[in-house]
């Protein structure tokens, strides 16, 4: 059976389509994907992102002090040194001792300890690893399964957040940094190319809010306006863009990677500057569609370095045709094939994003 989040009864009440994701039930449109996707480019749309892992951890009791910190300097392959204060957001991947990416995670630093934000799909084994490493250290590792997080997406998102719940510290508040307001976090990240906020609060507190944020005019969005939207802004989605078999150096995450100060033995240092010395054959980038069609994950690429394939790719409503990201050979540039229903497409190679901040890029 699915799991549900504190929002289920509410989309369901709402008509939303639901589907299975990762185990859990969720919305995948309330009526039009893309009038969801333009509402989010032109206005405010909100999301419910319950599904995902919320992990904190801190220093153990009697421990000391620094040791979450050290904990996850280790973990982490960019460096959560540079959170030096509370509120502070970090960007990163987990890697394995080969390298490979277990999942790409955000790291806030809060008052009295970090909390680790990760992808539902892996949480059993996000939750395992982050246990396993932690099993000999000094620090405490809780599972969030009592807090709810709602994304507030789009260029009217904090104005509207504001005038629903009185927060005005989220106006001041720079991007990938998170202010405490008692029991919720408010983080001024996201996943769609737009400004806005991601509010962890009690699942409790969730329905409420909810509400509020409609009566103030943010409308509901599903999970597939919020995969469109990630595309064109061309950030990654783990299982289809990155993995376990694939690096940073691969996916395009490069600049995650904190390879300075040398000493720092974070887990899978030594198989990554080992790639970093013989460079990946292949790299992640993107492509647009001169054709019509829609590009998918699976499909093939032929490009004058060599073939390649699709990792994610859908129809782009801000750009009127298909954008994709893709695993190409190192040096592919200019023109491409891709293969729609075993008939080749023109297409061209594009470093992405392909829209970021209400404009497109490319």
């Amino acid at each position: 059976m699915a799991r549900h989040t504190p929002l289920h009864a509410l989309h369901v009440g709402a008509g939303a389509v639901m589907i299975d994701f990762a185990g859990w039930a969720m919305p995948l449109r309330y009526g039009s994907q893309i009038k969801e996707h333009h509402t989010v480019r032109t206005a405010a749309g909100m999301f419910d992102v319950s599904h995902m892992t919320i992990i904190d951890v801190r220093d153990a009791e009697g421990g000391g002090d620094g040791h979450a910190c050290a904990f996850l300097r280790h973990l982490v392959a960019n460096d959560v040194a540079r959170l030096d204060a509370p509120g502070k957001a970090l960007y990163g991947t987990m890697l394995n001792e080969q390298g490979g990416i277990v999942d790409d995670i955000i790291t806030f630093r809060l008052r009295d300890r970090f909390r680790v934000v990760a992808n539902a799909a892996t949480r059993e084994r996000v939750f395992g690893w982050v246990r396993q490493w932690a099993a000999d250290r000094p620090v405490a590792v809780a599972e969030r399964a009592d807090l709810a997080i709602i994304a507030i997406q789009g260029p009217a998102a904090v104005e509207r957040f504001v005038a629903a719940t009185g927060q005005g510290g989220a106006v001041a508040l720079p991007r990938f940094h998170a202010l405490e307001a008692d029991a919720w976090m408010i983080a001024r990240t996201g996943y769609t190319g737009e400004d806005g906020l991601e509010v962890v609060l009690p699942a409790g507190d969730a329905a409420a809010l909810w509400r509020r944020l409609a009566d103030a005019g943010v409308r509901p969005i599903g999970l597939g306006a919020r995969d469109t939207l990630r595309l064109e802004a061309g950030l990654g989605l783990f299982g289809h863009d990155m993995d376990e078999t694939t690096s940073p150096l691969e996916s395009n995450l490069g600049w995650t990677v904190a390879w300075a100060p040398p000493d720092r033995a974070f887990i899978g240092r030594a198989a990554l500057e080992a790639r970093r010395r013989a460079p990946p054959a292949t790299k992640l980038t993107g492509l647009i569609l001169a054709d019509r069609g829609v590009m998918r994950h699976g499909m093939e690429v032929e490009t004058a370095a060599g073939a390649g394939v699709i990792t994610s790719g859908a129809f782009a409503p801000s750009l009127g045709c298909s954008v994709a990201l893709a695993r190409l050979p190192r040096d592919a540039a200019g023109a491409a094939r891709v293969a729609l229903r075993g008939t080749p497409r023109n297409a061209r190679i594009a470093r992405p994003p392909f829209w970021r901040d209400g404009a497109r890029t490319v």
